[in-house]
């Protein structure tokens, strides 16, 4: 099979078109044919070498895929042959041939095709596992979601709205302001002419917000627990701009009784995916195939733009999801 490439790691000119074996399955496993696959910032880090992937996974990028089931492993029965079918990989994504844990498909979302539902598995998984999951999120509460016109974004924004929250949104410029508002965001906060903690303390009347997800990190951190109320959660999902925080002052959480919690997804077990796969079939996908939540696929490169597709995510000049084709 051919596959996407970063030898040794680098910039996006790492990237290159190759060929290897197509993946051996495990009885518990499908293979995929892929068509579409879904680019996200682990792609970017781990190119560049700082996001190594787990033990046992594959060491291709790509966490997402779209596409045609051609072989089932021999415990296999929830799918079969020439099922059409979006996953959530742990690796193998940018590849003509993936392999994934059946459990960890789902089937499309009625009405959608291959292109829109690979746009779907990772931000979906990480926002369910995240807002829902370890944030608890309630009808009623508010919730301040950083890069509101990313793929997490945008996707926890719409899941917030759907659960009865009030939502904020911190974004760059005003066609990001603009996206986010009209996906239903309540307030949009252009961080790079208001200051975001000002801003929803005069929005809230400093009582501030129940959740913070957040994927900066760095200087965010403090700033994000300023913005808690009692029994407030921040949610890290990520560390852009950093993990270490100096003299920091933990009496805030302790004095409002704050949590302080995130997750990975990618080294999760199995049977975690699975669960969360579950969860997705039962009360995503309903809003998916209603359109009361919209996928957004900002643009879709051939894969042989792939270092394309990478330049513009470390830009962020996207909104939505980036997404690979697979040309056949």
């Amino acid at each position: 099979m051919r596959y996407v490439t970063y030898g040794e790691g680098g910039g996006p000119e790492v990237l290159r078109i190759v060929e290897g074996k197509i993946p051996e399955i495990g009885p518990s496993e499908v293979l995929i044919e892929t068509r579409f696959a879904g680019v996200n910032r682990p792609d970017i880090l781990q190119r560049s070498g700082a996001y190594p992937p787990p033990p046992g996974a594959s060491p291709i990028l790509g966490l997402e895929v779209a596409g045609k089931v051609i072989a089932l492993g021999a415990e296999v029965t929830t799918w079969k042959v020439e099922d059409q079918v979006c996953a959530l990989t742990p690796g193998g994504g940018y590849a003509e041939y993936c392999r994934v844990n059946a459990s960890h498909c789902l089937a499309l979302p009625r009405g959608f095709d291959l292109a829109t539902s690979a746009a779907i598995p990772e931000n979906f998984f990480t926002v369910w596992t995240n807002l829902i999951g370890r944030g608890r999120l309630q009808s009623g509460e508010s919730v301040l979601i950083h890069g509101g016109s990313s793929g997490i974004g945008y996707s926890a924004a719409q899941m917030a709205k759907q659960f009865g929250a009030i939502v904020f949104t911190t974004v760059g410029n005003e066609e990001k302001a603009k996206f986010c508002r009209d996906l239903g965001a309540d307030h949009v906060i252009n961080y790079r002419t208001d200051d975001f903690v000002a801003e929803v303390k005069r929005i809230t009347g400093e009582r501030g917000v129940d959740i913070v997800l957040d994927m900066v990190g760095g200087p965010y951190i403090e700033k994000n627990i300023s913005l808690l109320t009692y029994e407030g959660r921040l949610v890290q999902i990520a560390f852009l701009q950093g993990s270490k925080v100096s003299n920091f002052n933990f009496l805030p959480v302790m004095m409002r009784r704050l949590t302080i919690t995130g997750s990975t997804l990618r080294p999760r077990s199995v049977e975690e995916k699975s669960s969360i796969a579950n969860a997705l079939r039962e009360h995503v996908w309903p809003l998916l195939e209603s359109r009361k939540i919209k996928i957004v696929v900002h643009k879709i490169f051939p894969w042989s733009e792939v270092a394309e597709a990478h330049r513009m995510m470390e830009r962020s000049e996207h909104v939505g999801k980036i997404v690979l084709s697979l040309e056949f």
